[in-house]
This record gives C-alpha cells, sequence and structure tokens, in this order.
C-alpha cells in the first residue's frame, strides 16, 4: 500500500469512526422501539430460536447490556459497534473485486451514509447482523476469487451460517452463489470440490440450534416467515411502494449512484466477469424474490437489508471506474460530493424529528408508532396505579406494550401478554400466585372495551387512565382495568395459527 492509498484508507476509518460516534450519541437519547424492547426481553433468555426470528439479535442485545446496562444505550451498543467489521469487510470485498482502493473506500462510506446501515444499526433488530454477516460474505467469497484456495469456503460458510443465524431471508444467498458459480466459467470447478460442500456443512451446523428449535415446536418460526412467499390475494399495487422507500433509505444521492453501478455492472462497462456477476447475483436474487412478495403483501423496507453491501459496492464502482458522458458525469460527481453530507443531515434530522416532532410542528408522524417516546412517563403513571391497587402482575394485550411495560416498569415487576404465548415460549411462566391476585389490565383506550375482560373475571374495574405524550402531542391514551376474580385461566393457551 503506497502513501496514497494509506492516506485514504486513514480517511475512511476516522469518517466511519464519526459516523458510528454520533449513532452512539444518538442511541443514548433515542427512546426504545417496541421492537426492541421485544428483542430485549428475548435476551435475558437465550435460546435457539424464537416465533419470529432466529437468535443472534437477542446475543447482540444480550451483549450490550452487559457491557452498559438495560439502558437504551445498552440495548443498541454493540449492534452500533457492528459497523466497524462491516466497513472492514466491504472495504476488502471492493478493494479485491474492483482493484481499487477508492472504490474501496467509497464502498465502506457509502453503505454506512444509508439511512439502511445507520438506522438499521442504531435501532437493533435482526437486520443489524444480517448486514454484518452479508458483508462478511462478499469479503469471504471475494477471497475464494482471489486465493483460489477451498479453505475460503469454510470462511464463506461461517459467514452463511451467521447470516442465517440473524434472519431467514440469508437462504436467498445459497442460490445467488450457486449462480454465480454456474455463470463464471472458471469458477464451476468448486461445483465439484469438496471445499464448497464443507462450507455449507459449517453454514448448516451453526444453524443447526435454529432446526433444532423449531423442530421442538411444531416449526412455528420456519412456517410463520417461508409462508409468507405464497401468493393468496393479488395485490400488485405493493410493488408501487419498492422503490420509493428504498430510494428513501438509501438515501437518494447513494441509491441514484447505485442503480447506476448496476446498470453499468449489467452492461460490462467495469469491473471482470466474476466481479460483476457476483455484485449482481448478491443484489438481483433477493431483490426478485422480494418483487414476488410484492404481488400479494407489502415488503418493508428494511427486508431489503441483505443486498446493501452489494449495492454499496455497485454505487463505488459508478463513482470511480465508470467513464460517464457529460452530463451524467456531473450527476456522478455531484452525487459522490455530497453523498457523505447528505446521509448524516438525513439521520440527524430523522432522530430529532423521531425525539421531538419538532420539524413536523408536533403533528402525527410514522416515528410515533414504533419509537416509545413518552413511555417513560407514562410507566410512571402505570406503575403509580399499580402499587395503589396493590396488583400483583400487569397484563397487556400484545407483545408491543408487553415489551414496552417491561423495559420500562420496574425491574421485577410481571408482565404478561394474555395470548399469544408462543411469543413468549422461551420465558419462564409467571407465578401462578401473581396471576390469582389483582391483576392491572393496560390497553389502548381507543379500542373501546377490551374483548378479553368479558366473562372472565368477576371484579372488572376502570381505575384510571395514563396517557403518552410527544411534546404536545397525544400519542395515545392507556386505560387502566382492576381485573379480579378469574373465572377461567387468565393467559390464552391456544396454539398459533402455523402449530394447528
Amino acid at each position: 500500500m503506497n502513501s496514497n492509498e494509506a492516506r485514504v484508507a486513514l480517511n475512511t476509518g476516522l469518517a466511519i469512526l464519526g459516523l458510528v460516534a454520533l449513532r452512539l450519541i444518538a442511541a443514548a437519547f433515542t427512546p426504545i422501539t417496541f421492537d426492541e424492547a421485544y428483542y430485549w426481553m428475548w435476551s435475558k433468555h437465550l435460546a435457539g430460536g424464537y416465533y419470529d426470528h432466529p437468535p443472534m439479535v437477542a446475543v447482540v442485545i444480550r451483549l450490550g447490556t452487559l457491557i452498559a446496562g438495560d439502558t437504551e444505550f445498552g440495548v443498541r451498543l454493540v449492534s452500533i459497534l457492528l459497523a466497524l467489521p462491516m466497513s472492514w469487510a466491504i472495504y476488502q470485498a471492493a478493494a479485491i473485486l474492483f482493484g481499487s482502493r477508492r472504490v474501496a473506500a467509497s464502498s465502506a462510506i457509502l453503505l454506512n451514509v444509508t439511512l439502511m446501515a445507520a438506522v438499521g444499526t442504531m435501532i437493533v433488530t435482526p437486520d443489524a447482523p444480517l448486514l454484518v454477516a452479508s458483508s462478511l460474505l462478499l469479503f469471504a467469497l471475494a477471497k475464494v476469487l482471489q486465493t483460489g484456495h477451498g479453505v475460503w469456503w469454510l470462511a464463506v460458510g461461517a459467514a452463511a451460517g451467521c447470516a442465517l443465524l440473524s434472519k431467514y431471508t440469508a437462504l436467498f444467498f445459497g442460490p445467488a452463489i450457486l449462480i454465480w458459480l454456474v455463470a463464471v466459467p472458471k469458477l464451476r470447478h468448486w461445483l465439484i470440490s469438496p471445499w464448497l460442500y464443507l462450507g455449507g456443512l459449517v453454514a448448516l451446523v451453526l444453524f443447526a440450534p435454529v432446526i433444532l428449535w423449531n423442530a421442538g415446536h411444531h416449526w412455528v418460526s420456519f412456517i410463520k416467515q417461508m409462508g409468507r412467499a405464497r401468493i393468496e390475494d393479488f395485490h400488485p399495487v405493493y410493488i408501487a411502494e419498492l422503490i420509493p422507500t428504498q430510494i428513501a433509505f438509501a438515501t437518494p444521492l447513494v441509491w441514484i449512484l447505485g442503480a447506476m453501478g448496476l446498470y453499468a455492472l449489467f452492461r460490462r462497462r467495469a469491473g471482470a466477469l466474476p466481479a460483476r456477476v457476483l455484485v449482481n447475483m448478491m443484489f438481483w436474487v433477493i431483490v426478485a424474490y422480494f418483487v414476488w412478495h410484492s404481488l400479494h403483501a407489502r415488503v418493508e423496507a428494511n427486508w431489503f437489508a441483505p443486498v446493501y453491501p452489494a449495492f454499496a459496492i455497485a454505487a463505488a464502482v459508478a463513482a470511480h471506474l465508470v467513464e460517464w458522458e457529460p452530463r451524467w458525469q456531473r450527476l456522478v460527481d455531484f452525487c459522490r460530493r455530497w453523498a457523505l453530507p447528505g446521509g448524516v443531515l438525513m439521520f440527524v434530522l430523522l432522530v430529532v424529528q423521531a425525539d421531538t416532532g419538532a420539524l413536523s410542528g408536533y403533528r402525527r408522524d410514522a416515528t410515533v408508532r414504533s419509537v416509545g417516546i413518552g413511555w417513560r412517563e407514562t410507566a410512571d403513571g402505570i406503575e403509580a396505579v399499580r402499587a395503589r391497587i396493590g396488583a400483583t402482575c400487569v397484563l397487556a394485550p400484545d407483545y408491543g406494550t408487553t415489551a414496552w411495560l417491561a423495559f420500562h416498569l420496574p425491574k421485577g415487576t410481571c408482565v404478561v401478554q394474555h395470548g399469544q404465548r408462543i411469543r413468549w415460549i422461551n420465558l419462564p411462566e409467571p407465578d401462578a400466585a401473581q396471576l390469582a391476585g389483582k391483576l392491572l389490565y393496560v390497553y389502548e383506550a381507543r379500542l373501546g372495551d377490551a374483548p378479553y375482560l368479558k366473562d372472565r373475571f368477576a371484579r372488572v374495574e376502570r381505575v384510571g387512565e395514563v396517557q403518552r405524550k410527544r411534546g404536545p402531542l397525544l400519542i395515545e391514551t392507556y386505560a387502566l382495568d382492576l381485573l379480579d376474580g378469574p373465572k377461567v385461566e387468565v393467559l390464552e393457551r391456544s396454539p398459533p395459527p402455523e402449530a394447528r
């Protein structure tokens, strides 16, 4: 590495450290989301699998809270720090595939400035470890290409196994890798090499705890997630949502570069055949599935997370390796120059809006549903009522409310979702004595009288209401009902649809 390349690498590292530091600051001040609180509850009882996802997100949160405690910062700490190995892996992968340190540096920075990576590592979901595993997988595949050494297939298997432990979407990497091997003549010999299959065995061994957990729980997680591929009702209107949401999550300037880079790679305007095919397959195989999925159901924007490492490399290729016509070159130069400050600005504005609501004039927006702004004060009001009536346990109707209550109420408080017990199958059951005493039922008042209460308790009495607010905006009003004298079992034990 010459002095110029060393300077590029140093500047890249400093830029990424700055972005990580910004996320750490934002994480300390942004209230926890209901999904994060839900996964935090998982992390207290680690298992081979859970109803919704594999266990990696719970492991990530557990490591963070061991370091920084059961706080928003602790929940998010390790997830944010995972951006460092993610950035290293994508830097190395791009340098190997396209032989340019500038492409490598831009790939790492452009990936980090996307909201998918910035918000996706700060708000802890299964997508955070999946992003890291996807980047490491690209790196390992690039090493297979560079060295020709079969032992690197073991690293491919390890990265794929970690991706599978993060989210089931990683299953699509298998077909993507096979298409790559078939499409590139000089790589076809790996199809009869034992190293390829040893790598697959490594991935299977790592994924085995998830398989065993599902085998012991009626395969509910597999059926829940993989059953989404089945088209029952044709609603192609959801396709129209795909591009706008991805422009936002990629940030507009990075999205333009990425789209131009994919076009250039398709037209063979940059890179050797193995590199072009690898980037395309790691992007298009998963995108093709989600286009299929959108024919019948909404595709959430964060589901595209595993394609973003390849997309960032494509964006860097457009920025540095392709000779564009003058008008297109001006667009590329503008995007390359302003992608970093533009991405940082979008991230800061999003955090400010979620935390304060000031940018929308304190009106309701999409963030108030999931970000738990105001929940600390709401929980204080709920705890005051619970203590006053002597309730031994707090019940909630959904997993989000249950998780927020568990996170914000005093440690050790009995908090239970009365239904969907499969979600909590890894957690210990509440003590029977706690459920036999007075219960406090917390639910959104706008839903009216809770149907759960009818004919189930001898005494049902409204004992209070509490509000959740963001500044002057009233987000929700929670009704607090005293339940006493259960006539039937408090917790509903009906199996989930997947197990019937």
